[in-house]
């Protein structure tokens, strides 16, 4: 048996859903939020799309995930397992959302990005490319993990904050050990010799802070 039916919405494109029975904290004719067509929502499980929640293209929720508030899934994302995504984020390209993820604030999460276990994506935090992010770890405070980085507890990155020039906020990665600064991904010696050539002041202080990094990767060794 179906467990919701698709009824107009204001939305060109979409339809809201209305549950035709009661099952986990869905009542028999509670309007869901929208989706383009069924594929976007699984008919087993507990899965459910709330409020104003928009979920398209060959995107699917499934199992027991729950997306709600202004959340966005779509391209080919998934979102399934026990995984809920709420508030202002965002779930595209071909990436995964599973386990007891939360991905929530926004969170924008795309490109091959997996996140599952107890992972928590949050704030304004950006996770793309191949990027894992797993286990407890909570990633947030304007984070950008990317390339093939892998990060499953809270030591795994640091953010740092631009606080001579813009206030911008960039990010080293342990598994890989490589830096996003804006457009920037590459090695600590990339982003110093690319600092330098930008001015004597970026230079000297993204120097400082790789061989702080440096630094603390020697102390692991020993």
């Amino acid at each position: 048996m179906k467990k919701y039916e698709l009824i107009k919405s204001d939305i060109p494109n979409f339809y809201r859903i209305k549950a035709l029975k009661d099952f986990a904290n869905v009542k028999v004719g509670d309007i869901g939020g929208y989706i383009e067509r069924e594929a976007n929502l699984s008919h087993k499980g507990d899965c459910w799309v709330y409020g104003n929640a928009h979920i398209f293209g060959n995107a699917c929720v499934y199992d027991n995930a729950q997306v709600y508030c202004n959340a966005c899934v779509y391209g080919n994302a998934q979102v399934y397992g026990n995984a809920q995504v709420c508030d202002n984020a965002i779930i595209c390209g071909n990436a995964q959302v599973y386990g007891d993820a939360h991905i929530f604030d926004n969170a924008y999460i795309f490109g091959d990005a997996h996140i599952f276990d107890n992972a928590i994506i949050c704030d304004n935090a950006h996770i793309f490319d191949n990027a894992r992010v797993y286990g407890n770890a909570e990633v947030c405070g304007n984070a950008k993990v990317c390339g093939n980085a892998k990060v499953c507890g809270n030591a795994d990155y640091i953010v740092f904050k631009d606080w001579w020039s813009s206030g911008s906020y960039f990010t080293w990665t342990r598994s890989n050990n490589k830096w996003v600064v804006g457009c920037f991904y590459g090695s600590g010696e990339e982003l110093i010799e690319k600092a330098y050539s930008d001015s004597e002041i970026s230079g000297r202080n993204y120097e400082r802070i790789v061989k702080y990094v440096e630094e603390i990767l020697k102390e692991e060794i020993i």
